[in-house]
């Protein structure tokens, strides 16, 4: 059985199954894309809520795995030659798996980097984008008399929608195949017309491919699994 008594974060939130790759998230956008993907490779794991609103990630206990005190975050006991490993950043987490199980990132060099790109797209563009656009709209910042910040993301994420709504003309998927880049994408752009009420603002109907892609993407049992994963009290 696995010792991981070395990392404090295991203090608060205990491993039940310490030879299982451990989960520590919330079901936010960023947290979703990593529980889909252990639901999508079937690797086992075990979940841990870190709850954000109580500012549970600014812990010395989640800061000792995540000094960035962002979810997710994961530890592996069974990482490369054997001995655990620590990672963070939703984006890497990815790479990882999929390198790890050989399972959604094609092994073929061009393909490989040219799934990561989009990858890199998500977290570079539409996750920061997207995310603004649910704090001007519908959080905190919808209060501001000022709305060209709210204007300058609504723009900005139609624009990001255009990208990927061309990306995926004449394809299901963002690559050929189902990727990582369909895992760490559908969480945002499904966020962004749900939970940030901004359908109508980015003018989502507007688009064709984009939302059959969701919807694609949103039917498939492992997608449902993980949304809900870590499950919330």
């Amino acid at each position: 059985m696995a010792d991981l008594s070395a990392f404090p974060v295991t203090q608060r939130w205990p491993a039940v199954h310490p030879d299982r790759l451990q989960l520590y998230s919330l079901n936010t956008p960023n947290g979703v894309k990593v529980s889909i993907m252990l639901e999508e490779i079937g690797l086992p794991y075990e979940a841990h809520l870190v709850d954000i609103g109580q500012n549970e990630s600014w812990t010395p206990e989640y800061l000792s795995l995540n000094p960035n005190g962002k979810i997710p975050a994961i530890l592996d006991p069974d990482g490369p030659g054997g001995k655990p490993l620590a990672l963070f950043e939703s984006g890497a987490i990815l790479i990882y798996l999929a390198e790890k199980t050989g399972q959604l990132l094609s092994a073929d060099p061009a393909t490989r980097y040219q799934t990561i790109q989009w990858v890199m797209f998500q977290m570079g563009a539409i996750g920061p984008m997207f995310g603004q656009v649910g704090f001007f709209n519908k959080f905190a910042g919808k209060a501001f008399e000022d709305k060209r910040p709210l204007d300058r993301y609504v723009a900005e994420s139609k624009r990001l929608l255009g990208v990927l709504e061309a990306r995926i003309e004449g394809r299901d998927w963002i690559m050929d195949d189902y990727s990582i880049a369909d895992v760490a994408t559908l969480g945002w752009v499904r966020n962004l017309i749900g939970f940030y009420e901004a359908r109508e603002l980015v003018e989502f109907d507007s688009l064709s491919n984009v939302p059959a892609w969701l919807e694609r993407g949103l039917a498939r049992s492992a997608v449902q699994r993980g949304l809900e994963i870590p499950a919330r009290p």
